[in-house]
Order: structure tokens, then sequence, then C-alpha cells
């Protein structure tokens, strides 16, 4: 039977599309709802800026996640039950990610919007981080002409690392909230010489 990874990833992008298009309908409700509300155009804009901000940013997160996803799929010349188990399971996150998104554009930031948040999109990376751990450990998934790299484990492994640290401390650390994003920054600085060191 061949399991050549291509239908699944076609099946990937069609889910991924139908996630991003999820985000826009509250955007979509938020005119109707004004135009009952009276408000005009512009006040359309400037009375839920919050929801077009929190629109865009999940998009680049979904739009980032989904082209790192592609990268690492270059690496897989045949799928497995458990590789397809962990891409289901991304996919689910990535589904859920709207749901976040409303809430975090619709209540004011705290602690429990910033970590549910943050922990969703935690939960994404680490998906990511093993679909590349398996791919890699697995001769039969891994496409040997077209092998992970070991900058590409490491580059994985800091990301989920800090976004594990920015979900603590949004959910524990009153204050920080969104902010705690911005250690995303770091992942160069940290991954580079964790890359150039001799294994």
């Amino acid at each position: 039977m061949s399991r050549n990874p291509d239908r699944l990833v076609l099946f990937t992008d069609a889910v991924v599309a139908i996630a991003v298009t999820l985000l826009v309908l509250p955007l979509v409700d938020v005119v109707a709802e004004s135009k009952t509300e009276g408000l005009s155009a512009t006040e359309v804009f400037t009375e839920h800026r919050a929801q077009f901000w929190t629109f865009l940013l999940s998009f680049v997160v979904i739009a980032r996640f989904w082209l790192v996803h592609h990268r690492v799929f270059e690496h897989v010349r045949q799928y497995t039950t458990r590789l397809i188990q962990v891409n289901l399971i991304w996919l689910l996150v990535i589904v859920l990610l709207p749901f976040p998104t409303e809430i975090i554009g619709t209540y004011p930031a705290d602690r429990f919007t910033a970590g549910f948040y943050i922990g969703t999109i935690l939960v994404l990376s680490l998906c990511q981080t093993v679909l590349v751990l398996l791919i890699r450990r697995h001769p039969e998934i891994e496409n040997p002409d077209n092998p992970v790299t070991r900058g590409e484990v490491i580059n994985s492994l800091v990301t989920a690392g800090l976004f594990a640290t920015a979900f603590v401390l949004a959910a524990l650390v009153p204050g920080v909230n969104f902010w705690a994003l911005f250690l995303l920054f770091l992942t160069p600085a940290i991954s580079r010489p964790l890359i150039n060191r001799k294994p």
C-alpha cells in the first residue's frame, strides 16, 4: 500500500485554510452588530480594534505554523499511523485557535485569557516539535535525501521551550499577559549558539 504523504499534506492544507477563514467570521458579525447599534463605519474599527488586532495576530500565528509544518513535511517520504495521529492533534489545535482568539478579542487581557491563548499555541508548538522528532528518529518516515537537520530540531525545541516559559509567565505573573510573547524574539539568540556548538 502506498504511504505517500501528499494526501496528508493536502488534507492539512485544507483544514488550515478553513481555520483561517473561521478567524474572520466574528469580524463579519461585528459589522452587522455595529450597524444595529448605530455606529458609523469608522466607529466599527475604533470600537472593535481589539478584535481586529487579535484576528491579525492569530492569522500570523497560523500562517507561521503552517509554513514551518510545510517545511517539516518536506522531510517525509511516507507516513505512519503515529505521524497521522500527531498531525491530527496539530490540526485540532489549529481549528481550536479561533476560539481563544475570540476570547481575547472580546474580554479584557488578564492571566486567564493570556494563559488560555498562549497555552493553545504552546500545545501547537509541542505537536510540531513531536512531528520533527518523530521524522528524525524514524528512518521509515524520513526522506534519506532530505533529512531533518540538527538545527531544525534545536529551533523546534527552543521555540517550544520559550512558548512554555511565556505561558507560565502569562498565566501566573500579574500584568505580564501577552507581553510574554516577546520572549519568542530570543529564539535566534538561543538557537544559534546551540546549533554552532559541536555535538
